[in-house]
């Protein structure tokens, strides 16, 4: 009998070397990018004060063993831990991603591209002390946005063509994949090295989904992204040291990527890298709701006002329907329990019923307190979602993009309120002029919840000014969140 299995070392996958090569000669011209960018990063940081509130989060920050001191490490915005940069990434993202309020892409599979910010603060923050330390010239806040806008392009194109979430996967594999690119790129890894970090990435096993669907919902989707950004800068550690890659790793017969946990299909794409998920990207600026539900919660406002308005409220509502795209229904539409704050913030019912019923929804309104009061079911109960199929083609269309929910309420009287119909969400680029001065004034009510006037002042003077931003070293930008 003749063996069969090819021995012989083979050229690295297309897709390692497109990213390879991207991350290492494109150049981000892009004033846009920049721009946008730089708002990205004072609504990350913003979003991971703010997680600073909730202990479920607090207690798994600092390092892995307490009273851990690590030289020029990496701080951790908003607190006083200093650690090396696999934890701070880690810390890091957990804070972005724990209030589910931080920008998102969707597409054929959806994401949140600023969790990437985790690996590359933490990677550049320690890079620059260490250069500090040793008498050399640090990275600047350019090179940061240069690399978020990379990442950004890296997890967003993967995803526009690619759906990891109908095979049971996560979509935080893209943020380790875009992580480990953009931060061997910082660490000034070779075209070979940083080929055989990407392939790593690919290569670990990746996490299912479980986490975010009931009946296993719960709080690993918030840190669920710290873990994969902090992966990724131990991944590119490894390859710096002169690990070997696996350079077939999504290809390889029976053994790669695609055969193991693709069902065999590989990657498509629909346009090359460059800067436009960063100039698209969609900002969550009013509510902490999954995005699929920002515009029926926006929706959800205006009605409430509405039955101000008559003289009702939620009491006197006889039946809901959202008018919905698929994506949103296949996510967040759920009934029966939800036995935690992870499971309430991905039920659309419940992003709608609480401001329905009380004009408003926060972070506060998903933890058991709120969540106890009985109201907030029984209006559940009587919400609804249909599909439409043109929200959903909207949706996919490249050109729109669209995020669309419609809400009709239907009173105990037989009267229906007018439809109310939002297609794109404030945090859209369709809608940035009217949307980045209230990112601003996110950004400051979150710089208030942590940080004394004169420090408040003292970011927003930087972090305001592009100029400004651009040319400070990392460490001193990161230094301004030191309380």
């Amino acid at each position: 009998m003749s063996a069969s299995i090819q021995t012989s070392r083979q050229k690295p996958d297309a897709v390692l070397t497109d990213i390879v090569d991207y991350v290492l000669d494109y150049p981000i011209r892009s004033r846009l990018a920049f721009e946008t960018a730089r708002n990205c990063l004072i609504d990350t940081l913003g979003c991971g004060l703010e997680a600073l509130e909730y202990p479920a989060c607090t207690k798994l920050l600092g390092p892995i063993v307490p009273g851990t001191i690590v030289p020029n490490g990496a701080k951790v915005p908003g607190t006083q831990f200093q650690l090396d940069p696999v934890q701070a990434a880690f810390n890091i993202g957990a804070m972005i991603r724990w209030l589910d309020f931080n920008d998102t892409w969707l597409a054929a599979e959806w994401g949140h591209p600023s969790d990437n910010l985790g690996g590359i603060l933490a990677c550049a923050d320690w890079l620059s002390r260490v250069a500090i330390a040793q008498g050399r010239a640090p990275l600047v806040m350019r090179d940061v946005l240069a690399a978020m806008i990379k990442a950004h392009e890296i997890q967003g194109c993967l995803a526009l063509e690619n759906s990891f979430n109908k095979v049971g996967l996560d979509h935080v594999v893209l943020v380790k994949v875009a992580s480990t690119a953009v931060v061997g790129q910082l660490l000034g890894l070779s075209r070979e090295e940083l080929c055989n970090a990407v392939s790593l990435a690919w290569v670990d096993g990746q996490s299912l989904r479980t986490y975010r669907h009931a009946p296993n919902t719960g709080s690993r989707k918030s840190w669920a992204a710290g873990d994969a950004t902090a992966r990724a800068v131990h991944l590119a550690l490894m390859a710096q040291k002169g690990e070997m890659g696996y350079p077939t790793v999504l290809t390889a017969k029976t053994w790669g990527f695609y055969d193991v946990l693709f069902k065999g299909k590989p990657f498509t794409f629909q346009r090359p890298y460059g800067s436009y998920v960063m100039e698209n990207v969609l900002f969550k600026i009013s509510f902490p709701a999954e995005f699929h539900a920002q515009t029926a919660v926006e929706a959800a406002m205006t009605l409430h006002a509405e039955l101000a308005r008559l003289g009702k409220s939620a009491a006197d509502i006889k039946k809901v329907t959202i008018r919905t795209h698929e994506a949103c229904i296949r996510i967040i539409d759920k009934k029966g329990p939800l036995n935690n704050p992870a499971d309430r913030d991905h039920c659309i019912q419940y992003m709608v019923a609480v401001p329905l019923l009380w004009g408003r929804l926060t972070a506060a309104d998903y933890e058991d307190g709120i969540a106890a009061d009985p109201q907030i079911d029984a209006l559940r109960s009587k919400i609804i979602c249909v599909e439409d199929t043109g929200f959903t083609k909207d949706y996919h269309d490249p050109k729109k993009r669209s995020i669309a929910n419609a809400l009709t309420i239907e009173l105990k009287s037989g009267e229906k309120l007018k439809e109310i119909v939002v297609e794109y969400p404030i945090g859209h680029k369709r809608r940035r002029k009217e949307g980045i001065p209230l990112l601003e004034a996110k950004f400051r009510t979150n710089l208030a919840r942590r940080f004394p006037a004169k420090q408040q002042q003292q970011i927003l003077d930087i972090s305001l000014d592009q100029k400004k931003l651009e040319a400070l070293g990392v460490h001193e930008y990161v230094d301004l969140f030191v309380i």
